[in-house]
């Protein structure tokens, strides 16, 4: 806990508003550390961190940005640099939490030096453009918070007020009161959705605490699988159970709901162990109030809610998802095993299930067959994804695992 808040933007042209920003903080008993990032101008006092020292943390200069002449440029320079020059500080235990203010600029850069943060690390942006579709998911910090700057563009007044105070307080409290992930307990990090779907964890997760380890599951709805990507790239997981990897379809056949291209290759990049298993593959999600994408329009569909509805893939699209999962899994360097419940992998994919389709299960399985890479144990399961042969061969496999010391306790 703590309450040292850095407080970023363009000090050339938001003095104003950034000056209002950390007196609030100051006003409730919080320090306000400052950083400039702007290019042009200078601000009207002196910040903690000057244009020159962030750019330069990013490789680059001032000078060198200005004689560009190019806005886009330059503020990607500059963003290298906040980015790198917030991570340092922050591993040097200088802030506890940060925000950004910015427009559609500001905003790009105030991504990059979120994500360049751990998780549990307050992010808070004020912008002119949040929860805009302009932001990809794929560049959004796993928990960043976001708050639109209402009526802010051209200086203070008692609208914007509102929003900068309101992110002020709530970026200070969250310091205050946050509680980082311990350490303590060797974590595993697991995919999955609502039990509605896909049951598993139900089983698996008093299981694996028995054992000694704490699970996470992700729900695995886009930023779900940004978080836990986020944490294998940290290689913040003893073992990995990505059981759920929709999100790997969503993005392969152009989905809004993505978690990035990424997804499905930073635990094995980092070599933690890892088993995979295909629940909800067959399906995916796209966001419920728009129009259904060409390619799945006359597919069959399930619509979860209003937000979220889920097409069913055909078998040649099942083969297209078979292969990408197989590329994905032949970059890991560790123990990698993937399960294959023959019988289904989503609750809805039962035999006599709404969406179930026997052809399509052939083909995925049959795919999954001839790529799978040398480097990944495939372990083929007579039953469902939901049955409880399921959950008890991935234990019988954790506790060979942990015999092995293929899984470590520290």
């Amino acid at each position: 806990m703590g309450d040292r808040i850095l407080v970023v933007g363009t000090y050339d042209t938001k003095d104003d508003e950034l000056t209002y920003l950390a007196g609030v903080i100051r006003a409730q008993g919080g320090t306000a550390l400052t950083m400039d990032v702007s290019i042009l101008g200078d601000p009207k006092a002196p910040t903690d961190w000057s244009k020159h020292q962030v750019i330069e943390a990013g490789g680059s200069t001032i000078a060198e940005a200005i004689a560009a002449e190019d806005e886009n440029f330059a503020m990607q320079a500059m963003a290298r640099g906040a980015a790198a020059l917030s991570a340092r500080l922050h591993r040097e235990g200088v802030f506890d939490g940060v925000i950004v203010l910015g427009g559609s600029m500001g905003t790009d850069l105030a991504l990059d030096l979120c994500a360049a943060l751990p998780l549990g690390v307050p992010k808070y942006v004020v912008s002119t453009v949040s929860f805009s579709p302009m932001l990809p998911p794929e560049r959004l910090a796993p928990d960043i918070q976001m708050i639109l700057w209402a009526g802010g563009l051209y200086g203070l007044n008692s609208v914007c007020k509102s929003s900068l105070s309101q992110a002020a307080g709530a970026v200070l409290g969250a310091a205050r009161a946050v509680e980082p992930p311990r350490r303590d307990r060797p974590l595993i990090g697991m995919t999955g959705f609502g039990k509605t779907v896909l049951r598993y964890m139900v089983v698996l997760k008093p299981e694996l605490e028995k054992r000694g380890f704490e699970v996470a599951v992700f729900h695995a709805t886009g930023m779900g699988g940004r978080a836990f990507e986020s944490l294998a790239a940290e290689g913040a997981f003893a073992c990995v159970m990505d059981f759920a990897p929709q999100e790997v379809g969503n993005h392969l056949f152009g989905s809004a709901i993505s978690a990035g291209p990424d997804r499905m290759t930073n635990a094995g990049r980092r070599g933690l162990p890892q088993m995979v298993a295909p629940g909800c593959y067959d399906l995916v999600d796209v966001v419920g109030w728009h129009a259904p994408p060409e390619r799945f329009r006359d597919s069959p569909s399930h619509a979860h809610n209003r937000l979220l509805s889920s097409y069913v893939q055909s078998a040649e699209e099942r083969r297209m998802m078979a292969r990408e999962m197989a590329a994905k899994l032949a970059g890991a360097t560790g123990k990698t095993s993937l399960f294959l419940p023959k019988r289904g992998c989503n609750e809805w994919d039962r035999e006599g299930a709404p969406l179930a389709d026997a052809e399509g299960l052939a083909a995925f399985c049959e795919e999954i067959r001839k790529t799978c890479p040398p480097n990944v144990e495939l372990i083929e399961l007579d039953c469902h994804i939901n049955d409880e042969g399921f959950a008890a061969a991935v234990l019988e496999l954790f506790d060979r695992w942990l015999a092995e010391g293929v899984v470590r306790r520290n």
